[in-house]
């Protein structure tokens, strides 16, 4: 199911939580709504579920206005950030809950729920705790268990809430990847809320980057990264320095900063922002080097250096393990750094 997002505004009070929004999520699509608190991804994402309602604007599901279309009537699926279990019902029953509650008309046999429920505990692969009560299971599997609950109605679309923030890291980059997985299976519109911007890269098909009830960006993962259509993405997305340039002539000019192999820039001449990442900048010891190193960290793979410019602003950068090895930089040295890809707009 497509689903568009035309022209919504949400306001509380005098906080804007969405301004004129604008979003089309094609049908079978998996997209992340990222940014920071506040931006307005929870805000939008409750509008699309029909369990908020825009101030202006309208949501259409193929093409049809959901506007006051109950959440019943809307064939969405939820998942909430911290579960919304039933503690007194089984796992089983949590799952049968929304078929149970259909009007008598709409409401499958008793054989045919025990079948769906079942169907579905298999997909999500904890059959086995189908007789468990919320409160014996570990967050990864209510996780599942409240995925189930929202795939037992037969959704078009399926909305997810932060859907593993209250889990630890581990826990969370395995469900992610199972999560990508099931979507690719079951082939259903989806999107899901998220703060975690390394889940919503991986995840994701396309990820919308929030701002202030706006959005920045839309882009695959791959050209959202590279390509940061504004300052905002630039410093939100990664790790980036962010410096003060001039622009002469299409040139980057930055003093104690090798910019030579920048591409030239389609700016007016003037002062400019820069926007580069730690592992764009390349260092080397140099006896006429203008920066000096000024802490030096290994952290898994890769190194963290932070070196001084002359004007003493700190650039982050980072090299690999072997790269250290083979060239040794330690504190108090000198050293030249060249930019080999940046990000640049007019201040």
């Amino acid at each position: 199911m497509r689903i568009d997002v035309i022209g919504v505004s949400r306001q509380f009070g005098e906080f804007e939580a969405l301004r004129k929004v604008d979003l089309t999520v094609q049908s079978g699509e998996l997209v992340a709504l990222l940014g920071p608190s506040g931006s307005g991804k929870t805000t939008l994402l409750r509008v699309i579920a029909g369990l908020d309602w825009p101030d202006s604007g309208d949501i259409k599901f193929d093409g049809r206005s959901a506007g006051g279309r109950p959440v019943g009537e809307r064939q969405v699926g939820f998942v909430f950030q911290h579960y919304a279990l039933f503690r007194h019902m089984t796992v089983f029953e949590n799952v049968a809950f929304g078929l149970r509650v259909r009007p008598r008309a709409q409401r499958p046999t008793e054989q045919d729920i025990r079948d769906r429920v079942g169907e579905l505990l298999k997909l999500v692969q904890i059959d086995w705790l189908a007789n468990r009560m919320p409160a014996q299971l570990s967050g990864g599997q209510r996780q599942r268990v409240a995925l189930a609950r929202a795939l037992a109605i037969e959704p078009s679309v399926l909305l997810l809430d932060e859907p593993f923030g209250a889990l630890d890291a581990k826990v969370r980059k395995e469900l992610r990847r199972w999560l990508r997985r099931l979507h690719e299976q079951l082939g259903m519109t989806s999107v899901f809320v998220t703060h975690d911007q390394e889940e919503a890269l991986e995840l994701a098909d396309r990820v919308v980057v929030m701002n202030k009830g706006r959005i920045e960006q839309i882009d695959t993962p791959a050209r959202l990264y590279d390509h940061p259509a504004t300052p905002f993405v630039s410093s939100f997305l990664g790790d980036s320095n962010a410096l003060d340039c001039h622009v002469a002539a299409g040139s980057v000019l930055l003093p104690g900063l090798d910019t030579s192999a920048l591409e030239r820039v389609d700016l007016p001449n003037g002062p400019a922002r820069l926007y580069v990442r730690p592992h764009d900048i390349a260092i080397g010891a140099a006896a006429g080097g203008e920066a000096t190193v000024r802490f030096v960290s290994t952290v898994g793979a890769f190194v963290r250096i932070e070196a001084e410019l002359p004007d003493g602003r700190v650039v982050e950068l980072t090299r690999t393990r072997e790269e250290q090895s083979e060239d040794p930089l330690a504190l108090g040295a000198r050293v030249s750094l060249r930019l080999y890809r940046a990000q640049v707009f007019a201040s």
